[in-house]
């Protein structure tokens, strides 16, 4: 068996652990496969074992890879996951499910356009800056209620959840918490938290999306 595939199947048992020991009041969550810089031949074992769920992070990448892979496998959800610059907008749409770093008005206003345009919707995260760092995007907590607001109503983005990168050596758990209670409190679904390092403590916090990449497909180049 492909060892892709064998991490992803350790990482899904590992999971189901958690939300076995929580007696079900945790849900099982997405995994989002972050196949950013690997290729096609890494990717395709997983598609084939039946991941659904795949995150890029830059749009050429994204581009040459997912166009045909998305042809032959129509099932397929990919997730935009990285910073994204108004002037790509339009090559997101056609292409992702989801997106995961809505950070500021002006992308809002933008996505809203290009969707009318294509005639397509995303699924989208707001990105919170949760630990108020002045070198990350992402809205502050104070400001999060009116975007969502204005997001949703003079907008009409279909805004399903909140996305956060906490502080780096950092206790995540607090943040992943913090971030829980701001889903409840706008009355969303979705929670898009935790990666390859800290997964488990974003499950405990009822994370619905893992974005999980090197601990599938080993280190990037």
């Amino acid at each position: 068996m492909d060892h892709n595939v064998i991490n992803l199947i350790k990482i899904q048992k590992e999971i189901q652990l958690k939300v076995s020991e929580s007696n079900n009041r945790i849900k099982m969550p997405e995994i989002v496969a972050v196949s950013k810089t690997f290729s096609i031949s890494n990717i395709l074992p997983v598609i084939n074992y039946g991941q659904i769920h795949f995150g890029e992070n830059k749009i050429q990448e994204a581009l040459e890879k997912w166009e045909s892979l998305k042809n032959d496998f129509k099932h397929i959800k990919l997730h935009m996951l990285g910073k994204l610059q108004t002037n790509k907008v339009k090559y997101v749409i056609p292409l992702f499910d989801y997106l995961h770093s809505l950070d500021n008005i002006k992308l809002a206003e933008k996505i809203s356009l290009e969707q009318k345009k294509n005639n397509k919707s995303l699924k989208i995260f707001i990105q919170v800056n949760i630990g108020n760092e002045k070198q990350k995007n992402g809205i502050e907590v104070d400001q999060l209620e009116s975007f969502y607001k204005k997001c949703t109503n003079e907008l009409k983005l279909n805004i399903i959840g909140l996305m956060c990168l906490p502080p780096h050596n950092e206790k995540s758990s607090l943040y992943f918490s913090e971030m829980d209670e701001l889903t409840k409190k706008l009355n969303l679904s979705e929670l898009s938290m935790g990666m390859s390092n800290d997964y488990i403590e974003a499950v405990k916090n009822n994370s619905t999306f893992l974005r999980i990449g090197s601990k599938i497909f080993g280190k990037r180049n």
